[in-house]
């Protein structure tokens, strides 16, 4: 893939921390010049310096409320005034809480999929045009709650399965259009949202917080936490033309977590 993304244009909502951080500077480094777009202009400065000071392309950010429509509006106004195209998106947005379902609010459950399903949606739409014209791809993180729901975790795993869904049937879409769409479900991964996740369940578990992160570690059988490069690196090839042949498919990177055939 040497040089294949030089000159691209890459979006990547949620980009200033976590996964969406590790995939921007995955193509930073191969040369593209990445978008980063998240709430916190602070994050997205410390995110765009790091990257920047790793020898890769710095990258432009703007800060946007990706919950609403008109936030997303500004993102694609901001990419379409500065560079005129967009090679990639990647969907990397929203951390959805966990806990127990009772206690769970109405507005959490708004909330959960004002983020990362509609901000993956409005923004899907509005840069369609451009990644029609570029014959590009979209990539979305999604999650293994998508396959596997767990009671403790049910607006992300009804969150994950929406996306799952949509992202499948967009891919029928861009086989039409000449984009390539496919899915990334993480399992869990070292990222200060997995932090907050063990923390979640462990208040309301009764549990502290080393017990539920061993005991989850325990469940899936793993050898250790995904680290965001191992989400980055798939990422990257399902950009590639080597990866043109893939489309529609949820591949998990989860250390053999899913217990299910799919």
């Amino acid at each position: 893939m040497a040089n294949e993304f030089a000159g691209k244009i890459v979006v990547v909502a949620g980009g200033s921390r976590g996964i969406g951080r590790g995939i921007a500077a995955a193509f930073a480094a191969e040369g593209a010049q990445t978008v980063l777009t998240a709430s916190s202009k602070a994050n997205l400065e410390a995110a765009a310096e790091v990257i920047a000071n790793s020898c890769a392309l710095r990258p432009d950010i703007i800060a946007a409320d990706l919950r609403r429509e008109d936030g997303c509006k500004a993102v694609f106004a901001f990419v379409t005034e500065r560079h005129g195209r967009c090679d990639i998106l990647v969907n990397s947005a929203g951390a959805t809480r966990a806990g127990t379902f009772l206690e769970q609010s109405a507005e959490a459950w708004q909330d959960g999929f004002a983020l990362k399903f509609f901000g993956c949606v409005n923004l899907c739409r509005l840069f369609w045009p451009l990644l029609r014209t570029a014959h590009g791809h979209v990539v979305n993180i999604i999650g293994g709650a998508a396959r596997t729901p767990d009671p403790g975790f049910l607006i992300g795993g009804s969150v994950n399965a929406a996306m799952h869904n949509f992202s499948k049937g967009l891919s029928c879409q861009g086989k039409l259009d000449g984009i390539n769409v496919n899915s990334i479900l993480p399992g869990l991964t070292e990222t200060e949202r997995v932090e907050q996740l063990f923390s979640q369940r462990a208040e309301a578990s009764g549990l502290s917080v080393e017990e539920v992160r061993a005991a989850q570690i325990a469940k899936e059988g793993l050898a250790r936490l995904g680290k965001p490069e191992d989400v980055a690196a798939l990422a990257l090839f399902l950009c590639s033309e080597r990866a043109r042949h893939i489309q529609g498919t949820a591949i998990a990177v989860d250390g053999g977590g899913t217990p299910g055939l799919y």
